[in-house]
């Protein structure tokens, strides 16, 4: 299993991570799509190619085709909003009103119910660390039903796999 091969190639001072990655693979907060749809969405905005080659096999496993290409969409589209949403927030007041101008259709479409997709670009924005975006997509995911307990199981997902995509990182440049 993909997720085990994260866990045994951790080092002992990543004990804590190799934990937390087993404990949240078998959350029970969230329902099998919304886990391995964060989980997979999460591992492709680490841009760790060793942690999404993990993930994405065991994700297909647990995943419809369509949600394993929301996940990946989600972390495309957010990749792109949250650069964007950052920048007109620096760029202040004047910027406020400025047409966002770029394409990102699958946001109205992603192929899978819509609270699942917002939590997913929560995780995506929550590594990229996008306020405006982080703010907006939770503020969407409590109007779609899902308790702060949920997202904040995604919040965990995100900085989970972060810390393990951190770890993978450092150890190959050992």
């Amino acid at each position: 299993m993909s997720i085990d091969n994260l866990k045994s190639s951790l080092p002992e001072y990543a004990k804590d991570q190799k934990l937390n990655l087993g404990t949240l693979a078998r959350s029970t907060e969230l329902n099998e799509e919304q886990l391995w749809g964060s989980m997979l969405a999460a591992a492709a905005a680490t841009r760790n190619d060793t942690v999404l080659s993990e993930i994405i096999e065991e994700a297909k496993e647990h995943l419809s085709e369509a949600a394993v290409e929301a996940a990946l969409g989600a972390a495309t589209v957010m990749a792109m909003n949250n650069v964007a949403y950052r920048a007109k927030g620096w760029l202040g007041d004047d910027f406020a009103q400025v047409k966002f101008g770029l394409r990102m259709n699958i946001i109205s479409k992603p192929g899978v119910e819509k609270a699942n997709f917002e939590l997913w670009n929560t995780v995506v924005s929550a590594i990229n660390g996008c306020e405006h975006c982080l703010v907006a997509h939770s503020k969407t995911l409590a109007e779609e039903g899902l308790t702060k307990e949920q997202v904040w199981e995604g919040i965990k997902i995100a900085g989970v796999i972060q810390a393990v995509a951190q770890t993978v990182q450092v150890e190959a440049a050992r």
